[in-house]
């Protein structure tokens, strides 16, 4: 591999991240990875940016030690190969991500085979994506154990990819639906095979956990930590606060939200779901749109980028749906609510206080859904079971009958 391009011109890449405010931390891997490169490539003779990456693998390093090289190993390949700058978003090409790229052809040929007639049929991109991604995975697993062909496949490989040996269950029953889906449409390419793997998936019961809510008492100092601005977070951070906090959009929606989104002269806010796809309409109540306002006019950098919400730091990145996530553990950390280890602090706790909130208010149950942007008639079910209010007038009064004092004793 010839890297006269990279000892010619990697000073460039030096100086322009250096001029848009990277660490000089940062700086300094790139420089030392690139002079390692040159001072080593005569003996090496590396034949890809891959070979490099590798040469890191031939002895114990941790996953995050090597999660860094790959990102500034892939950085100076995308300037060397195609003169590309690091900007935060664009991903290295040392690799394709997913178990889908380790699978031997005939695994791949199935799930291609599912996707284009799947979307042929208008089946959601969302769904394709999940149920394919959890069939490849099932398929590698195989793969892995020995099964580099559908008809090597046996039943004792299959269930134990969803029950371990002392019978705990690894994988949910909405796991084992989406593989079903994907061999169920593979009937059409080989339905000898595919029906076999269908026939071997085992028969699992679909269980219900209990749905962690927020406390009235959490959410009245959550609205106080999102109410202060001489809080620890951000403005960026409140806004974001506010906008789970009251409307109950997903983190994706959030995190996808671009300056059009807000219609400031009609007080509403204008969103395409990227679960749904499907285009949703929310109001605009003056304390989100009072944090929106004052993280645009005092904190958000000035940019090109139409996103709403950027990073903090250069090169001032769209946020992701990780980010908002991540956003929510520090507004409860700086409300003090939901430290504890195993406690749910996500994006979808708000969602859910959302949905709770307007149950026991008595807003009827389609009027929820619009607002939620649900499309199925039974996505609502799972917060049902959280409207304490309306579950205790289901109750049976029980002085009628018989009960032993004990039952009621501390003994």
């Amino acid at each position: 591999m010839d890297f006269q391009n990279l000892l010619e011109h990697h000073q460039e890449l030096l100086s322009h991240m250096e001029s848009n405010g990277y660490s000089e931390l940062y700086i300094s891997r790139f420089r030392d990875e690139i002079n390692w490169i040159l001072r080593n490539a005569e003996t090496k003779q590396w034949v890809s940016y891959t070979d490099i990456y590798l040469e890191y693998t031939h002895i114990p390093h941790s996953k995050d030690y090597l999660r860094n090289k790959r990102t500034i190993i892939g950085a100076i390949e995308q300037f060397d190969l195609y003169g590309n700058y690091p900007n935060g978003r664009r991903r290295h090409t040392l690799f394709n991500r997913g178990a889908y790229y380790l699978l031997v052809p005939e695994f791949q040929e199935l799930i291609d085979f599912y996707c284009e007639s799947e979307e042929k049929r208008g089946k959601k991109d969302t769904t394709i994506y999940n149920e394919s991604h959890h069939a490849a995975s099932f398929l590698l697993s195989l793969q892995k154990d020995g099964a580099d062909s559908l008809n090597k496949v046996t039943e004792d490989q299959v269930i134990s990819f969803f029950v371990s040996e002392d019978g705990t269950l690894i994988k949910s029953c909405s796991y084992k639906k989406d593989i079903a889906a994907v061999f169920k449409a593979g009937l059409v390419w080989n339905e000898k095979e595919c029906s076999k793997i269908l026939c071997f998936l085992p028969a699992l019961r679909e269980s219900r956990k209990n749905i962690q809510y927020l406390t009235g008492e959490e959410v009245s100092r959550i609205r106080e930590a999102l109410g202060d601005r001489m809080s620890g977070l951000p403005l960026r951070d409140r806004a974001i606060g506010m906008l789970l906090m009251y409307t109950g959009l997903r983190g994706c929606d959030v995190a996808g939200m671009t300056l059009d989104s807000i219609d400031w002269k009609n007080d509403r806010i204008h969103i395409r779901q990227q679960k749904t796809e499907e285009p949703l309409d929310l109001p605009l109540s003056a304390m989100v749109g009072n944090a929106i306002y004052d993280y645009l006019s005092s904190e958000r950098p000035d940019s090109g980028e139409s996103r709403l919400f950027l990073s903090l730091t250069k090169p001032f990145t769209p946020l992701d749906s990780g980010s908002i996530g991540n956003i929510t553990g520090k507004i409860m950390k700086e409300a003090k609510v939901r430290q504890s280890p195993g406690m749910r602090k996500g994006v979808h706790i708000f969602r859910h206080h959302v949905a709770s909130a307007l149950l026991g208010n008595g807003i009827p149950q389609p009027v929820i859904s619009r607002t939620l942007g649900h499309t199925a008639p039974d996505s609502l079910e799972p917060y049902l079971r959280a409207d304490f209010i309306h579950l205790k007038e289901c109750a049976l009064d029980i002085s009628g009958f018989p009960i032993a004092g004990e039952v009621f004793g501390n003994g």
